[in-house]
């Protein structure tokens, strides 16, 4: 437990620390624990810290998990990972937010399969802030448009934007990147959407996405450790 909740604090220190540079308000920022391939207890030690908000990159391994902490009150699951169309009814129905939508396709597929019966699905504008062409998203000049589509689809609530920045040391090209998403979010706004979150920023990166406005930060490694990639 030692370690979880010595690396919990350590991220709010930061946090708090770059948000006081910055001049803004530590409450105007949510942390998203991304929990993808560590095991069921790495969440509950964090939940045990007061964690309620988890990201999960991969639709089974969520399901498997929501079902192995179904005695937890209170979980909010996001998907941070690319979503596959035949994924996308099983989707809709378990997670609470989807942050990788990059397609109007995408979106009817969520909507149409979003059970009456839950409040509904947010999700968020996938933007491609970094130009790499193995990364998903759309590019920051069309993100608006598909915005004003999203937004009238049954079952859905459209929340903003996510980007993923290239992975550099350069604090200014972070920041030049996240600036991208930031300006969606006033184009959006001023079209007389309700762009409201700004997901950017990891573990690497988050001093530079808070300076640029972030409302959610998506921190794994720095919570959970290394992450064997498969």
């Amino acid at each position: 437990m030692e370690q979880y909740q010595n690396a919990w604090q350590a991220v709010w220190r930061r946090i708090d620390e770059s948000v006081a540079r910055c001049g803004r308000n530590v409450n105007e920022i949510a942390l998203l624990a991304v929990s993808k391939q560590f095991p069921p207890e790495a969440v509950r030690r964090l939940y045990a810290l007061g964690q309620r908000r988890f990201g999960e990159n991969y639709v089974q391994e969520a399901r498997n998990k929501q079902q192995a902490l179904a005695d937890l009150t209170g979980l909010s699951w996001a998907l941070t990972g690319p979503l596959q169309r035949n994924k996308a009814a099983l989707a809709a129905r378990i997670f609470d937010r989807i942050e990788t939508v990059d397609t109007l396709a995408l979106a009817e597929r969520l909507s149409a399969a979003r059970p009456a019966d839950r409040l509904p699905l947010e999700v968020l504008i996938q933007v491609n802030i970094s130009a790499e062409p193995q990364k998903s998203g759309v590019m920051p000049e069309t993100a608006a448009a598909l915005a004003g589509q999203i937004v009238r689809l049954p079952g859905l609530r459209w929340c903003g934007f996510m980007g993923i920045a290239a992975e550099t040391d350069d604090v200014m090209e972070q920041r030049r990147q996240f600036a991208l998403l930031r300006q969606c979010r006033e184009q959006a706004r001023a079209a007389g959407l309700p762009a409201e979150v700004l997901s950017m920023g990891m573990s690497a990166d988050l001093d530079a996405a808070i300076a640029e406005g972030s409302t959610e930060l998506r921190i794994g490694s720095a919570l959970f450790g290394a992450r064997l990639e498969t």
